[in-house]
């Protein structure tokens, strides 16, 4: 990952651009870093990654009843062991 100032990102935009398509630039302001330039390709993939975070108190009842009558696919069965307790955790 490339560190740049944001004097020389501003002088050299269109060859941070390209730097960008292979690594994340990181622009800094005063010594610190401030914002990242990265390929628009990367940001889609960051978004996707992206979750939403809501309190279980900000859910209406029926949102709770789809969670509690909600069922896992197959294959992920796995997953209940991160509900049960263990004495070894």
């Amino acid at each position: 990952m490339k560190t740049v100032t944001a004097a020389e990102a501003s002088k050299n935009f269109g060859a941070f651009q390209d730097a960008a398509m292979r690594d994340p630039v990181v622009i800094t302001k005063n010594g610190r870093p401030r914002t990242v330039l990265l390929a628009y390709e990367d940001y889609q993939r960051l978004l996707r990654r992206d979750r939403q975070v809501q309190l279980t108190a900000e859910l209406s009842d029926a949102d709770i009843a789809a969670v509690e009558a909600s069922e896992m696919e197959a294959g992920h069965e796995h997953l209940d062991d991160e509900l049960r307790p263990h004495a070894t955790r």
